[in-house]
Order: structure tokens, then sequence, then C-alpha cells
């Protein structure tokens, strides 16, 4: 991993109206790493997703793409830096009356000049990085959950995105899903150097895989620590992100 940030947030202010969501976010992921954004129900982690994807526009601070201030770019700026993100909504987001070839070929009809050939090629190459090598002409409807998710990880990955950004990934699986899914994106991340950011709130995938961390505290709506997962609950900074680490139980 990379101690060069590729993601660096500065004085960022979340807010609906006058209802203020997140203050005074400041914190960086560096490149190469698996980025937990954690948190409670209610904390503003989807919020937060929503800002570094461009979706929502943040009242006040600053967002950079390495040396890039994102929010300061134009729409054609804006649209470059987009191509390098890839995303894995909650629900995997596939479209349900298109295969899986189709789902994870649509990116690159949309936004490359590849011929239908060099697509066929790339869609077989993405499936089968998530271990779905053969199931190109299934339906998201004749899968798991778990396949799912991986399926919609393919779609993440089809443009080689410098980052890929995982909303609540392991929602919904089984736990033994959930580890399968965890370790496919280590596996990734070491393979292709990828950096990845999840927003979750389980705690398994959270200390399993995270090299870093960013606690979103509800209460004083604000970070309320930041570091390895690890370190965190070995040395938790406060009585919250103790509370958050150990699901209220003591620290083992």
């Amino acid at each position: 991993m990379d101690t060069e940030p590729q993601i660096s947030v500065k004085g960022l202010k979340l807010a609906y109206g006058d209802f203020v969501v997140m203050n005074d976010l400041t914190f960086e992921v560096p490149r190469g790493s698996i980025f937990f954004v954690m948190g409670g129900s209610g904390s503003g982690k989807s919020t937060l997703l929503r800002a570094l994807l461009g979706l929502d526009v943040p009242a006040a601070g600053s967002i950079f793409y390495g040396d890039e201030d994102f929010l300061a770019q134009d729409e054609v700026q804006r649209e470059h830096t987009l191509r390098r993100f890839g995303v894995l909504y909650q629900g995997s987001g596939l479209f349900s009356s298109m295969s899986l070839a189709e789902n994870v070929a649509l990116p690159l009809t949309q936004f490359t000049h590849y011929r239908q050939g060099e697509i066929k090629e790339i869609v077989a190459l993405k499936l089968a990085l998530v271990g779905l090598a053969g199931f190109e002409d299934f339906y998201p409807r004749q899968l798991s959950g778990g396949m799912q998710k991986r399926a919609g990880l393919a779609r993440a990955m089809a443009l080689d995105p410098e980052i890929l950004f995982l909303d609540e990934p392991s929602a919904g699986l089984d736990p033994i899903s959930s580890r399968h899914l965890d370790d496919l994106i280590r596996e990734l991340r070491d393979s292709l150097g990828t950096t990845v950011v999840i927003v979750s709130h389980e705690l398994p995938s959270i200390l399993s895989i995270g090299d870093a961390s960013l606690f979103l505290d509800a209460e004083s709506r604000t970070a309320g620590a930041s570091g390895p997962p690890k370190e965190l609950l070995a040395h938790p900074p406060n009585d919250r992100v103790r509370e958050f680490l150990t699901r209220g139980g003591e620290n083992a």
C-alpha cells in the first residue's frame, strides 16, 4: 500500500439546507488502500459517499483526487475524473432485463470505442476475475445475492477504475458469502492496485480487510476517529468508537 494520498478531503461540510449532517471532515485515503467509512445508521456515510462521487455538492470544504480539485472542475474535467471511478451500489444495481454479459458490457459500449469482439473478451475477463466465468448469459434473478454482488463488482471494474466505491457491499449477505466477498475485494486490490473505498457498518469486514478507516460520529456530527480499524479497536480514542467497534461489549 502506498502512503501517498489518492483522495484528500479537508474541512468538508455536508448539509441539506440548514440541517448539518457532518461538519469539518478532514481525512486522506492512501493510494492502494482498502478504506472504510464506518459509523452507525444516520451518521452520514451515504451522504459522504454521494459527495465523493459528485452527486451532492458540499456546503463547504474541498475534495482532491491526487492534485486535482474535484469541486472546482468544470463539466468536462469532472466527467474525466468520474471515468476513473467504479461504483458498486448497495443492491448491486444490475439491470434485471439484461444478462450479466450485457450488464458488464454497458459501460464499455457507452464510454469506449472497443469493437463488439473486444468488449466480449473484456466482459469474460471481468466476470472470470470475480469467479463468474461461464455465467455470461445468466440473468440477475437466476443468481444468489452473493453472486449478484460479484457481478455488480465486475461491472464496476469494467473500465479499469483507479478507485472503487462500494456502498454496503455485504448488506443482505450471509456470513460465508460476506467473507468470500471480502476475500475477493482484497484479492482484486492486491492484483490490480485499485484503491477501494467502502461504506459499511459490518464489523467482520471492517476488521478483516480494512487498511484505514474514518469513523463518523452521529452525535458530534463530525469525524470521531481515523486510522487502521484494528488499531482503533485496540486503542479506541473515545467511548463511541469503542462502542461501535465492540457493539457495546468489552474490548477483547
